[in-house]
């Protein structure tokens, strides 16, 4: 998923990760990508909350889903061989303790041998597969599957697990230390020190000597034990930590795979229903960039079985975006989608829409009416201010922030206020807006300015076809349309 560095899955999520899937609907859109296995709900809610950072990281990432796009089945295959590799391992390892030096010189070769049969499947699709993918990512994983998984390799590790069975003993040199203890406990390559059989008849001059323990000599037996235990606990370390190396191996690349498993399982999701996607264009955050064509909100789609309306933007230049219009007009909606958009972008994944071309934010924050809390020590206001001194702390230069409603739980003079002065300090320092208010006053007031760096756009009325959730570009009008909701209420 990087190109120098591997995925984290443990990263802290951003502090406000909470509110933006709240607030987007994102539960949905893990869901979908998940397909109900846990990784890859765990996977994608990393990936898309945490983001990238430049437009070469996100291209890097693209270049690599666009291969998964072309090959599912290869990646697919790739994802359940390492899923079943990790469940194997679970047969051997967990039953024998840790501090066991003779369990885990057993059960290591066991778990190492069980790990060459996948790197075998490894290497197997890497030789047939390697040609079909461009992307560089793609690239350098077969590279080094080819050049670290060789035959030699595979030779000379069947070799060594073949040693470590210890059918011909085990092999254990020692020094005498002070009082004749035994020190520098080594264990030993038996092969060149096998005896002859005129050795093992006894028949000439002794080389070595030796003596056995009688079958009910416990004591002795654990000395034996203790013995062992020191000559092979070097070579136990090695062995376990060796397993442990490929377990990792295999941890991670199920784990980066799992991102674009995900992708794919929305992709086809999206494909079945027919609604657009397309590879994003990301753009650097010195000049704002935001346009698009047929941008629809996806988690909106996943909910329901009808396509989802899409809307053509282009706000290129423009840090302040305000929505108004009429109720139930697709303003909210329009909202969630551009905000979902720009998480998918900086994720490196496809984005709902058939053209989206936008700058990078360093950071993407929500502020988004609530419902009433009665639990609550203070009023609606007071709590909105909080929230909104919370995203301030957040914020850079590069910043996006989505207001859905906000300031509203109060007079709309008094809201106006408070939104404009909020709104004007953010868009001084280089944040970008948008926001769907109902408050006129606000909206007229950014617009009378005549500000170059302002877009409104407005949700159409109903009309006799019914809804056509599109926004248009548009002057806010001083009417909240309550005509319509008196007629859709049945009123004459």
């Amino acid at each position: 998923m990087f190109r120098d560095r591997d995925f984290d899955l443990q990263q802290a999520p951003p502090a406000h990760g909470n509110e933006l899937v709240q607030d987007l609907d994102l539960a949905t859109l893990f869901s979908a990508m998940a397909n109900k296995d846990d990784l890859l709900s765990g996977v994608a809610k990393s990936a898309i909350l945490s983001g990238l950072a430049t437009p070469e990281e996100i291209e890097y990432r693209q270049a690599v889903l666009a291969d998964c796009l072309a090959h599912p089945e290869v990646v697919r295959q790739l994802y359940g061989l390492t899923g079943s590799a990790l469940q194997d391992q679970h047969q051997y390892f967990w039953f024998v303790s840790r501090t066991s030096t003779t369990g885990m010189m057993y059960q290591s070769p066991q778990v190492i041998g069980m790990y060459l049969g996948y790197l075998r499947q490894l290497r197997r699709i890497a030789d047939e597969q390697s040609s079909a993918f461009s992307s560089e990512g793609w690239i350098n994983l077969f590279a080094v599957l080819r050049a670290e998984l060789g035959d030699e390799y595979f030779k000379e590790v069947e070799e060594h697990l073949k040693q470590l069975k210890f059918k011909d003993g085990t092999l254990i040199s020692a020094g005498l230390g002070y009082a004749n203890h035994g020190v520098d406990h080594v264990l030993r390559d038996p092969r060149h020190t096998r005896q002859t059989l005129v050795e093992r008849l006894r028949v000439g001059g002794r080389k070595s000597y030796s003596f056995e323990i009688a079958p009910r000599d416990d004591a002795g037996s654990q000395i034996v034990t203790k013995l062992i235990s020191r000559g092979v606990n070097s070579a136990a370390n090695a062995l376990t930590q060796a397993a442990d190396h490929l377990a990792s191996f295999f941890t991670m690349l199920r784990t980066e795979l799992a991102f674009y498993v995900g992708c794919l399982n929305l992709h086809e999701r999206l494909s079945l229903k027919g609604e657009p996607t397309c590879r994003p264009v990301a753009r650097l955050a010195t000049t704002p960039r935001l346009s698009f064509t047929g941008l629809y909100d996806v988690c909106l789609s996943l909910r329901h079985e009808e396509r989802v309306v899409g809307n053509d933007v282009n706000a290129d230049a423009k840090r302040l975006v305000i929505i108004t219009g009429a109720n139930s007009g697709g303003k909210s909606t329009f909202l969630r989608s551009v905000g979902v958009a720009y998480l998918m972008l900086q994720s490196g994944m496809f984005v709902a829409a058939e053209f989206f071309d936008g700058a990078i934010c360093d950071c993407l924050l929500t502020h988004f009416v609530r419902k009433e809390d009665t639990s609550m020590k203070s009023g609606k206001l007071d709590e909105e201010l909080a929230r909104m001194s919370d995203i301030a702390d957040a914020l850079s230069p590069s910043s996006v922030v989505l207001f859905n409603e906000s300031f509203s739980a109060t007079n709309e003079r008094e809201g106006s206020e408070i939104a404009h002065q909020v709104f004007q300090a953010l868009i001084d320092s280089g944040v970008r807006v948008l926001a769907v208010t109902h408050l006129y006053e606000l909206a007229e007031r950014f617009h009378t300015k005549g500000a170059d760096y302002a877009l409104f756009l407005r949700a159409t009325r109903e009309t006799a076809q019914g809804r056509s959730f599109k926004l248009v570009e548009g002057a806010p009008l001083p009417t909240s349309f309550a005509e319509d909701v008196y007629n859709r209420l049945g009123g004459w």
